[in-house]
């Protein structure tokens, strides 16, 4: 076990790791036993949005909880943030732990990196299953998002929030709980499920020098994600597509995109599944899983 960075928090029965890999230095979360399974945060959190659900699977799976580049204790370089290239160094953190092929699950920009790890090492029998949520790898459908409020439709002010180069960073220094407050109000159905502690975790990663304009650079590659996609051969792998509130996106960024596909609509929950419906999330993972 490598001693954690004073920011992160434990869990009980798992261990902090780190490694360099594919020219960054990455922090990562390991416990259980089984077939190894990869989990992906998303934005605006880190590997701890999964806490209720990973001893659970640890049940049964090795899990592998990763802060990806620019995430957390991780590194914040300045540039390799298209999720081609995340992927990859996922990939290679892989094979650093010896694994040829692992499940792999993810939400949010998680979501968008798992989708993206087969293609970006060029191993799509590295993936054993995929499973992602809320919302799915950026496509053309990103393209028809709208700048002023629709009715009917999500409004992700955000997506041009974080385009924005150092403006950003310059309003949110000490001010990023704000953010993740706002966050949690509109996008969740259960705020109270995203405790104190962890809202006050997730603002104190996004307070490290670099944190914000890393986090703003996932948003701002989106470009160059879907473009990259438009080379991408179907998915072959056993992938399954899971929603909340933004469950709309799932199948609209799947279409096309692999041939064993289903999906799981949780009526009623907002964006952070992980958080709001872990023993559901937990359930279909499982059953998904095998």
């Amino acid at each position: 076990m490598t001693t954690p960075a004073s920011t992160e928090p434990t869990l009980e029965d798992f261990e902090h790791h780190y490694a360099d890999v594919n020219g960054t230095h990455l922090h990562y979360v390991t416990g259980g036993s089984g077939e190894p399974l990869v989990l992906l945060p998303g934005w605006p959190q880190t590997w701890w949005q999964f806490h209720k659900i990973m001893p659970a699977l640890a049940e049964r799976y090795e899990v592998i909880a990763v802060d990806y580049r620019g995430m957390g204790s991780s590194d914040k370089p300045e540039a390799g943030y298209d999720k081609k290239t995340m992927a990859r160094d996922v990939y290679e953190l892989v094979r650093h732990l010896g694994h040829e092929r692992v499940h792999v699950a993810g939400e949010d920009i998680g979501a968008m990196v798992a989708y993206a790890y087969a293609f970006a090492a060029n191993h799509p029998d590295a993936t054993r299953k995929l499973a992602l949520w809320e919302v799915g790898h950026p496509g053309d459908v990103f393209n028809e998002l709208r700048m002023l409020p629709q009715p009917g439709q999500p409004h992700l002010w955000w997506f041009a929030f974080n385009q924005v180069d150092d403006l950003p960073e310059k309003l949110l220094a000490g001010r990023y709980r704000l953010l993740i407050d706002y966050l949690i109000g509109i996008e969740s159905t259960d705020p109270d499920a995203i405790d104190e502690a962890s809202r006050n975790i997730y603002a104190a990663a996004h307070e490290q020098p670099g944190a914000v304009r890393a986090s703003n650079a996932w948003y701002q590659t989106f470009g160059q994600d879907i473009e990259d996609a438009r080379a991408y051969d179907p998915l072959r792998m056993p992938v399954l597509g899971l929603g909340g509130m933004n469950f709309g996106f799932v199948p609209a960024l799947l279409e096309g995109k692999a041939t064993d596909v289903r999906y799981v609509e949780m009526k009623g929950a907002g964006h952070y599944l992980s958080q709001e419906r872990p023993e559901e999330l937990t359930r279909e993972l499982l059953a998904f899983l095998g």
